[in-house]
């Protein structure tokens, strides 16, 4: 085998597996973590062979997708703060990262199989959602917008928080409303005296 051959064998290698996986995504969005592997198959245009040779069990394919999607959330925070105000980014980035969730509530079953196998991608990803956020966050403090005193890992738990109470697509409106509460909670001069009001 040549090296243009070997080239090329990769390349359409990865091909198939990018075209897995963008099928993937579309049925588990659609059908949630039971979405049929062989359909799955189907729409990318490869074999069912070709599939399980990628992605050897169905947890497997749920991981990729699932940090496909969070490496892929996580890209948009340079262009966001390159065309935004911090503040306008950060929001920006809570609507789509709610999106996100709302679109992953049918894999949940399977994303908890699949990450609670494997601590260290389980760590690894929700390092990747905070660190976007401690950029996004970091920006909003230098611009003197944002206070400098909160944790991203405490706005991400917000985050799933508001998407646990109001993720469905009839409860925008309130899902929005929480988060200009939240917005309002990481401005300058919103941090109380700590005291708990009983």
């Amino acid at each position: 085998m040549t090296e243009k051959t070997a080239r090329r064998m990769r390349a359409d290698a990865q091909v198939n597996q990018d075209r897995v996986l963008a099928a993937a995504t579309r049925a588990f969005a659609r059908d949630g973590a039971d979405a049929s592997l062989r359909e799955i198959a189907k729409d990318a245009g490869v074999g069912i062979g070709t599939l399980y040779r990628r992605f050897a069990t169905r947890e497997d394919l749920v991981w990729a997708v699932y940090r496909g999607e969070v490496d892929r959330i996580c890209d948009t925070v340079p262009d966001l703060l390159a065309g935004h105000p911090p503040v306008t980014a950060l929001r920006a980035w809570m609507e789509a990262f709610l999106g996100f969730l709302a679109e992953k509530r049918g894999m949940a079953d399977a994303l908890k199989a699949a990450l609670g196998t494997d601590e260290d991608q389980r760590l690894e990803t929700r390092g990747l959602i905070t660190g976007a956020l401690a950029n996004l966050l970091a920006a909003g403090v230098a611009a003197g917008r944002l206070r400098p005193d909160v944790a991203a890992l405490d706005v991400m738990m917000a985050l799933g928080g508001i998407s646990l109470i109001a993720g469905e697509p009839e409860q925008h409106d309130q899902a929005a409303r929480l988060l200009d509460l939240l917005m309002a909670g990481l401005r300058p001069g919103s941090e109380g005296d700590g005291k708990q009001v009983r």
